[in-house]
């Protein structure tokens, strides 16, 4: 047998084992897609895991911010890429999927697609794809965000934001989420800079990463009164009827096993008081 026998069998036995990649979607079949790489494809979503955008308590600034960012980059004009960042359980993720159930509550056809941290080295192929689309807009949406010592995949996501030379498509605009305004750990800065031979440079590179994000949206413990204003909320949007002295002797004890407030904390707790009420959540 001759050596482009071989070469040919080869090929073809590759093939066979890479599976072809999956059809662009006509992003029809959902408002929302989560990306999946090796082999890539967009997973429509049928039903989002989402509060109301009413419904989020004690983040008015950040929520009229983002709406207003939303709207505009939906509508075709200028918006800027907005890293949310903060107190954990505080709405950040739950907001950026309320504002966008609300620009399409709008009757703008805006597309939400998710990726994770672990999948951002693959995201210049995703671009690729949705810059294609041009009749579509995408909200490109990064759920909890920070990188590691060893972590290199914040060098893909430096690229879309700002650095790569094709940049980023003018139909995706991107959000993330963070517990860390500058995405990395603040033993990692110290470290860095304590070793380096021009500290001041040392983590210039990683931090400047949530320097280009255009908007900063800082998110904050919540205090008392917006803790209990959360789960009357709830109460009301459900129609659990409960009066007030014991809605927040009940609240206050359930903050106090799990030490601390916030929005997740109040919507743990509501969960917990529909269910005693016999109401599905």
């Amino acid at each position: 047998m001759s050596d482009p026998d071989v070469l040919d069998r080869i090929a073809a036995a590759l093939e066979r084992l890479a599976p072809p990649p999956a059809p662009v979607p006509a992003f029809t079949e959902a408002s929302a897609y989560i990306w999946h790489p090796d082999p890539d494809r967009l997973e429509p979503v049928a039903g989002v895991n989402r509060v109301d955008l009413v419904q989020l308590i004690g983040i008015d600034r950040a929520r009229d911010i983002l709406l207003a960012n939303t709207l505009q980059f939906a509508r075709g004009f200028g918006a800027n890429n907005a890293l949310l960042w903060g107190a954990r359980g505080m709405g950040k993720s739950s907001l950026v999927k309320a504002v966008h159930a609300e620009v399409v509550a709008q009757g703008l056809p805006l597309i939400l697609v998710e990726i994770a941290r672990e999948d951002l080295g693959s995201v210049g192929r995703l671009l690729a794809l949705l810059g294609g689309a041009k009749e579509r807009r995408f909200l490109l949406f990064s759920d909890d965000l920070s990188f590691s010592h060893d972590d290199t995949q914040y060098k893909s996501l430096k690229a879309v934001l700002d650095g790569g030379i094709g940049g980023r498509p003018e139909n995706v605009i991107l959000y993330a989420t963070s517990n860390r305004r500058h995405l990395m750990p603040r033993d990692m800065i110290d470290n860095e800079r304590s070793t380096a031979i021009h500290p001041g440079e040392a983590v210039e590179e990683k931090v400047s990463l949530s320097d280009r994000f255009g908007l900063w949206l800082g998110f904050h413990p919540c205090s008392q009164d917006d803790y209990l204003a959360m789960i009357r909320g709830y109460c009301d949007a459900y129609g659990l009827t409960i009066a007030d002295d014991v809605l927040r002797a009940e609240a206050v004890e359930w903050q106090a096993t799990r030490g601390g407030r916030s929005g997740r904390v109040a919507w743990q707790f509501f969960t917990d008081l529909a269910g005693r009420n016999g109401i599905a959540v």
